[in-house]
């Protein structure tokens, strides 16, 4: 009997483990319960409540394949070992598969889980999956990971040149077993069910995946290039939940892609071309989570930046967390993420860096914060996205390059109408004044909204005076001086 252990990869099409699994006999699944470690990481309710809806439609995909889903409860993963092998012994099970997952927790956990069956004479067979490259196969001349994303996608396009990731064919059904399925759980203690509305904008399955992924890559990628920037369009995929949960495959959305462009990745439609590199930025950011351990520990990738004098701002703090800050587009991405589990990407860098740069509060509670409420919430995009708005990550925006939150308002939202969306006490302003309320004073003003809780021109100084009291910055000064 073959067991396929189930993580973020919550579907049947085009999954490694699953595959591997059946061909070697009859096969079980199984999911484990864990929610004091998704509390410990931060996972946001709606996202938990994402990944149990997900579930259960898979769970059904399964049992088309006669494939039983067994439900396990471990509240952290330290006990993984334990029910794991408990489970193997007995169902009678031979060998254990999954798909490879990234990050100082999951590589022990594995780790851990191999030991204990070893030692049971049960094989444990690791799998890639959420990657097109295994880490540590993409190196520098010098044979070391890489920490530049151009360099990173020069290597890539090389590896796909030469072989496209196949993808994974469905597997056949399996002779039924006689084991009863376990009821998929509604909700888990400790997360509240997120609002209706929030569920209706991310529906659970395979197939919905599967329509977006198709509905995007029939005509929309083809301008992605050019709307991708903009939040109050429909310019972006709206996969990235999907992804994250394992509902869909990087190799998936990159054969869809392809298919869009002729075969072609880096000719053909520049909006094709450029979907793909954010695909190759996810699997960028993944490869320095193993490269690079201590972006997964809450630590800067560039050490000299621990020394940052960050302030303590806990006023700052919560009007930032609550979209209410007094700079409009700041506090529309906010809200959006409140009430959506969302954000646009576009937005998350400027919201990221205003915090960091402007407010200069430590880029680890912006982190936090968006874990704790992103349906999408992705432990290596998430750093990485961070660390690069920071200035402390690989790769990252130089410290001097600072978004000033209202120019880039006016030209990613020129009309004001993601602003008006989400913050409607501003709806009745004009295109010009939206994106200041504050420049209209007096007996104009909006007394419903907040006046800017900092100088964007003072702030922006006193970022760039912290970054370059670094030690490392002032030799570098001297150095050149």
């Amino acid at each position: 009997m073959q067991l396929i252990w189930l993580r973020s990869d919550l579907r049947v099409h085009d999954n490694t483990a699953l595959s591997a699994a059946m061909e070697q006999g009859p096969t079980l699944a199984v999911y484990i319960i864990s929610p004091g470690q998704w509390q410990s990481h931060d996972d946001a309710a709606c996202k938990v409540d994402f990944w149990l809806r997900n579930l259960s439609e898979l769970s059904k995909a399964l049992e088309v394949l006669n494939v039983p889903l067994l439900i396990v409860h471990a509240d952290t993963w330290a006990q993984a070992p334990k029910a794991i092998l408990e489970l193997c012994q007995q169902r009678g099970i031979e060998s254990v598969h999954v798909n490879d997952e990234y990050g100082n927790n999951e590589t022990k956990r594995d780790r851990e889980v191999e030991a204990a069956l070893d030692g049971a004479g049960i094989l444990f067979h690791r799998h890639l999956d959420q990657l097109f490259f295994q880490p540590g196969s993409v190196l520098t001349k010098s044979g070391g990971y890489f920490k530049v994303f151009t360099q990173f996608r020069k290597v890539c396009y090389a590896r796909l040149h030469y072989s496209i990731p196949a993808l994974v064919a469905l597997p056949k059904a399996q002779q039924k077993l006689s084991i009863r399925r376990d009821v998929v759980p509604d909700a888990v203690n400790g997360f509240a069910a997120p609002t209706e509305t929030l569920r209706s904008l991310w529906p659970a399955g395979e197939d919905e995946a599967r329509d977006r992924l198709q509905n995007f890559t029939d005509e929309q990628v083809h301008y992605y290039d050019q709307e991708r920037d903009f939040p109050a369009k429909p310019g972006t995929s709206q996969l990235s939940a999907y992804l994250a949960a394992g509902v869909i495959s990087p190799r998936q959305c990159l054969h869809s892609a392809l298919r869009s462009n002729n075969g072609e990745f880096e000719t053909g439609h520049s909006g094709s071309v450029t979907w793909i590199t954010e695909l190759l930025w996810r699997e960028f950011y993944k490869h320095v989570l193993v490269g690079f351990p201590r972006v997964s520990r809450h630590r800067a990738f560039r050490p000299e930046t621990e020394a940052l004098k960050w302030r303590n701002s806990p006023k700052d703090l919560e009007a930032w967390q609550q979209g209410r800050t007094g700079l409009p587009i700041v506090d529309a991405a906010m809200r959006q993420m409140l009430d959506t589990g969302w954000m646009h990407n576009r937005l998350r860098m400027i919201s990221a860096m205003f915090l960091t740069k402007n407010l200069l509060i430590d880029w680890r509670e912006g982190e936090r914060y968006f874990m704790q409420h992103l349906i999408d919430g992705d432990l290596a995009s998430n750093n990485g996205g961070w660390q690069w708005s920071s200035s402390t990550g690989t790769d990252a925006s130089p410290y001097f390059r600072i978004f000033n939150p209202q120019s880039q308002s006016e030209r990613f939202d020129p009309e004001g109408r993601f602003i008006k969306q989400w913050v409607p006490e501003l709806a009745e302003l004009n295109k010009r004044d939206i994106h200041n309320p504050t420049a209209l004073g007096g007996l104009f003003g909006v007394e419903s909204y907040p006046a800017p809780i900092v100088d964007l021109k003072a702030s922006r100084e006193r970022a760039l005076q912290a970054f370059k009291s670094l030690p490392q910055r002032q030799a570098e000064t001297q150095e050149n001086g």
